[in-house]
């Protein structure tokens, strides 16, 4: 009794290489699987890439808003503005980053500078810092009721 269709029957001689690898005991069984692992890596270096250069942005954004925030409660405050920048700055920037505050403006001008400089983190926040700073700078007008 023959189970396979009239069209589905072996033919002699028919199969070809294919069926000689299978029978010497070669075949392509698992290539997908070795492929998937010699291309995962190169996967996972280009994934680590592309999230280093979006810290990397991410970085000089926060450093912008930071300078900007700062300039405004330097502008603004009565007090010390050396100590309002730095208190701006603390509260806008995640602890993560390591923030330095360069500049902040003098009492006696009438245009206050701010320069804000962070390190820019290696993948993760708070891990390991690269050798490369993002530094934000804003102006505002001094609005302390000293300096006109």
């Amino acid at each position: 009794m023959n189970l396979l269709r009239a069209d589905r029957r072996r033919r002699p001689g028919a199969g070809g290489a294919r069926t000689r690898a299978l029978r010497d005991g070669r075949s392509d069984r698992g290539q997908t699987a070795i492929e998937f692992v010699g291309t995962l890596p190169l996967i996972l270096i280009t994934l680590a890439l592309l999230w280093q250069a979006a810290m990397v942005c991410y970085t000089y954004i926060l450093a912008g808003n930071a300078a900007d925030k700062a300039v405004r409660a330097a502008a603004v405050t009565e007090g010390s503005q050396q100590a309002a920048c730095e208190r701006a700055v603390r509260e806008d920037v995640p602890s993560g980053w390591t923030t330095r505050v360069e500049r902040c403006g003098e009492p006696s001008s009438e245009l206050v500078t701010v320069r804000v400089r962070l390190d820019v983190p290696m993948l993760f926040p708070g891990a390991f810092d690269l050798p490369w700073h993002a530094t934000g700078e804003a102006k505002a007008r001094n609005e302390r009721r000293d300096a006109w």
